[in-house]
């Protein structure tokens, strides 16, 4: 199921896939989703929430996994990737596209005025506070804490907007 706002501004050039599975997709007031965004229900059952005015730029690739939350007023910039949910690999004897997935770590949390910069990834089971900044091309695994200014791979503390 797909709920976008009215007031949303969704290009023509986005790709926004129902799910069969009954994960819902809702795109909350005054939102702007660029051009060439995808959103793909897969992994899980998990539903991916925008909260209002915010801005997913283009590029960028949100599956549904074991779910996704975005508050309001949050940016994120081209070509990042937001991936909560995770292969299993862990029998070598089977392919790993017949292994299924991994159990969820709890999807993917963006509280409100969160800013994730260009080429960033973000995985299951992260965890951003509110006002907190991910330099570009960040790896995020786990929570960020307020107002935290963090980037790289190991993702590592850069300053504080406080």
């Amino acid at each position: 199921m797909i709920e976008i706002h009215p007031s949303a501004k969704i290009s023509d050039l986005c790709d926004i896939e129902d799910s069969t599975r009954g994960t819902r997709i809702i795109i909350g007031e005054n939102c702007v989703v660029d051009s060439f965004v995808k959103i793909k229900p897969a992994g899980g059952n998990g539903d991916v929430v925008i909260g209002s005015s915010s801005y997913i730029n283009s590029g960028c690739v949100l599956y549904s996994g074991s779910g996704i939350t975005i508050g309001n007023n949050v940016l994120i910039a081209a070509n990042c990737t937001l991936a909560p949910a995770n292969h299993d690999f862990r029998d070598p004897d089977r392919l790993i596209r017949e292994q299924g997935f991994l159990p969820s770590k709890g999807g993917i949390r963006v509280e409100n005025d969160v800013w994730i910069g260009a080429n960033s990834v973000i995985l299951d089971g992260a965890y951003l506070r509110e006002g907190c900044v991910i330099g570009a091309g960040s790896i995020v695994r786990g929570e960020v804490p307020s107002y935290a200014i963090m980037g790289g791979n190991p993702l590592k503390i850069l300053g504080s907007r406080k």
